[in-house]
């Protein structure tokens, strides 16, 4: 067979190909990503064939990764002043946050801010819609799935992702700020991640904005009374943050401190215990 032979081909036998095998195409109704199908297809060989495949593929993986950054940097080089948004992709029009999150994305818009997202439903959209009715341009990062996600039509450019790690490149690279709504894993995973580079002095200390007070609280609550009370944190850590119920507060904050950092008068990342302002 065909698929044996690119096996032993890649196992180092004469007559290796010059390309890496390809992954048989999933059938229409497969909800598999890429490296799923790739694990379910090693059944029957070798350890021996196994390794040696796995390290072809993992070579061609690095090319389609610097793919995803070109394509990534190529589309959003010229973006121009951007905020990105956050939230889960699970509200509905029903939601008062959603209907907030339009309005917030809409000022933002007018003040002069494109727009960034996920490119999904819920948050996304609703922010995705608020920079489509001030006129901005409307960004979505659309991420491969076991499920499939749809981009929302409120997209004017849309980017495709396999890697979330790329993705998050693009999310914070374009943006001179991160507003972050309700959400799930996937919210608190780029909050935390956005703290992260700000607090080693990886980026700029960009405004990061939680938009509902009453949501966050626990988690403010428990960084302060645990994780700073602990010595886990800094106290000053938490200034990272700014939290609000307002739309027209959450456009002043972020509009102000985009005009320091033009300036020249933004706050520096503060030196924390144990890291450093930069590397």
């Amino acid at each position: 067979m065909k698929d044996d032979e690119a096996w032993r081909d890649a196992a180092g036998v004469e007559g290796a190909p010059d390309e890496a095998p390809p992954v048989a195409p999933p059938p229409p109704h497969s909800r598999e990503t890429e490296d799923e199908r790739f694990l379910a297809s090693a059944g029957g060989r070798t350890d021996e064939e196994r390794r040696a495949y796995r390290s072809l593929l993992d070579s061609w993986r690095v090319f389609r990764i610097m793919g995803e950054f070109v394509e990534g940097f190529d589309e959003l080089a010229g973006l121009g002043p951007a905020v990105s948004f956050f939230g889960s992709a699970r509200a509905t029009p029903a939601d008062p946050m959603y209907q907030k999150c339009i309005v917030t994305a809409r000022l933002l818009g007018e003040a002069g801010f494109n727009v960034i997202t996920g490119g999904g439903p819920g948050m996304m959209q609703a922010a995705n819609q608020g920079a489509r009715e001030a006129g901005v341009v409307s960004v979505g990062c659309n991420i491969e799935l076991p499920f499939e996600q749809h981009i929302n039509p409120y997209v004017d450019i849309a980017i495709d992702f396999r890697y979330f790690f790329v993705r998050k490149t693009m999310f914070v690279k374009y943006a001179e700020a991160f507003v972050i709504f309700p959400g799930g894993f996937g919210t608190l995973d780029e909050l935390f991640e956005s703290l992260t580079l700000i607090q080693t002095g990886k980026v700029r200390n960009f405004p990061v904005v939680l938009f509902g007070t009453e949501y966050w609280r626990g988690m403010i609550e428990w960084i302060r009374d645990t994780v700073v009370a602990e010595g886990k944190a800094s106290p000053e850590d938490l200034d990272l943050l700014h939290c609000t119920d307002s739309p027209e507060e959450a456009r002043d904050f972020v509009v102000s401190r985009y005009r320091a950092h033009l300036n020249g008068t933004d706050v520096p990342p503060a030196r924390r215990g144990g890291m450093h302002d930069g590397a």
